[in-house]
């Protein structure tokens, strides 16, 4: 890698396009407007856009609740009757998972999820309470990080330990952005006596970092901790393996690369081999309870298998249409021939900010360079005036992201970005910095 002898001009990105095996899928997506053309759309890693398919599958659960109303539930009349929706979803999100079906289920939303997750996973006595995670996480995970220690610290009156020690920030090097694997896993080996958990991304939201998750977890089970990722940026953006590398339990959002809707429905996975312990403690809902007795009514919960057991409610089912309105397009295109096309753009949008900042750094990049290291996104810092670009960059029709302090997100997202995108992005960066 790079597979392409990259070249700075239009002409060179437009050929690329032209040899894109997977060109054909930008058609399948509506893309905001900017002066009657296409913005240059670079934030999928925060809202992914609308496929044109989405709208007749939101409308055929409309017709179906117009015409059946309730019998939509189980009339085989109905397109997809709506108490197994969530099983249409299932063969889609293993592929994207790397696991079994009956690891995986979309529902509920992502902070829920983890919170959910962690009642069964983060067990922690007076002697393993630890978790451990990256510094600057993602809000939601730190917030819930914080609240389940607090919510754990005392038992019966008695203080099992300090929730300010129990939590583990890693940090990278002085004069570095990024952690290092080796001291990912020399950290875990430091606090293994009173390690309950590591607890991280897949893919860190300001840094763009892709985890190494396989080591990580392999780290983490010798040293006797359960471990969990957040994958909301991981998702759909690079390919996973869960279940071979043996990870506890993972949650996601599907809003992001996933092209499912603002807000759409969060996705779980739970290895399989916990689906063994019906006695694992958890927060239950009638949806995940054995679904041939679900209507019984009974007392006493009986779980169903796999991450099913983990369900609360019946379907969100218009989220759910649109979710897999995206999903069976991404069974079509494929996670590795999307990150093949991912590695090339992203590695091309690096070539031509390298050449831009020439001899002298005039943008910094934070995403490591090791493209086995990141997935689509790309974090810029400028050392001044990053909120003054960033504005004239949406001014001129190129959509990206802010994060503060100082970083502009650009996520070249390969369903429906092109090279050219690419190029007119940088070009135009160029031209504004030196304006």
């Amino acid at each position: 890698m790079p597979v392409i002898q990259y070249q700075n001009t239009l002409s060179f990105a437009q050929t690329c396009d032209n040899n894109d095996p997977l060109r054909s899928y930008r058609d399948q997506f509506h893309i905001p407007q900017h002066n009657g053309q296409d913005c240059i759309y670079l934030v999928g890693n925060s809202l992914g856009l609308q496929p044109k398919s989405t709208r007749s599958y939101i409308e055929q659960e409309l017709q179906d609740w117009q015409d059946l109303g309730v019998e939509g539930h189980f009339d085989e009349r109905a397109t997809r009757p709506w108490f197994h929706y969530h099983k249409f979803l299932k063969s889609h999100l293993a592929k994207l998972a790397g696991a079994k079906e009956m690891e995986v289920v979309s529902m509920n939303s992502l902070t829920t999820n983890l919170h959910l997750m962690m009642v069964s996973f983060y067990r922690p006595t007076a002697k393993r309470f630890k978790i451990i995670t990256e510094a600057g996480a993602f809000p939601s995970d730190q917030y819930a990080l914080e609240t389940q220690l607090h919510f754990h610290a005392n038992k019966g009156g008695v203080k099992l330990f300090d929730p300010a020690e129990a939590l583990v920030e890693l940090k990278p090097r002085e004069g570095e952005e990024t952690l290092r694997t080796e001291d990912i896993l020399a950290a875990i080996e430091e606090h293994k006596d009173e390690l309950a958990l590591v607890m991280m991304a897949g893919v860190q939201y300001y840094t763009g970092q892709l985890f190494d998750i396989s080591a990580i977890t392999k780290k983490g089970h010798e040293c006797g901790a359960l471990v969990g990722f957040d994958l909301a940026h991981a998702f759909g953006n690079v390919p996973l393996n869960l279940h071979d590398d043996q990870v506890d339990f993972a949650v996601w959002c599907s809003y992001k690369y996933l092209n499912s809707g603002p807000g759409s429905v969060s996705g779980v996975f739970v290895h399989e081999r916990h689906s063994k312990k019906p006695d694992l403690p958890r927060f239950a809902g009638w949806w995940g309870h054995d679904e041939s007795q679900r209507f019984q009514m009974k007392k006493g919960f009986v779980p169903m298998e796999g991450a099913d057991a983990w369900q609360l409610s019946n379907v969100n089912v218009l989220p759910s249409a649109a979710h897999l309105a995206s999903l069976e397009i991404f069974s079509e295109a494929g996670i590795e021939n999307l990150r093949k096309k991912s590695i090339e753009l992203t590695g091309y949008m690096e070539f031509l900010l390298n050449e831009l900042n020439g001899e002298e750094e005039k943008i910094q990049i934070i995403t490591p360079a090791d493209p086995k290291q990141r997935g689509a996104q790309l974090s810029l810092c400028l050392a001044h005036g990053g909120k003054d670009l960033f504005n004239k960059l949406g001014e001129n029709g190129i959509i990206a992201d802010w994060r503060e302090p100082n970083v502009i997100r650009v996520a070249a997202v390969p369903m429906y970005n092109s090279f050219e995108d690419v190029w007119r992005f940088v070009d135009l960066l160029k031209k504004l910095l030196i304006s």
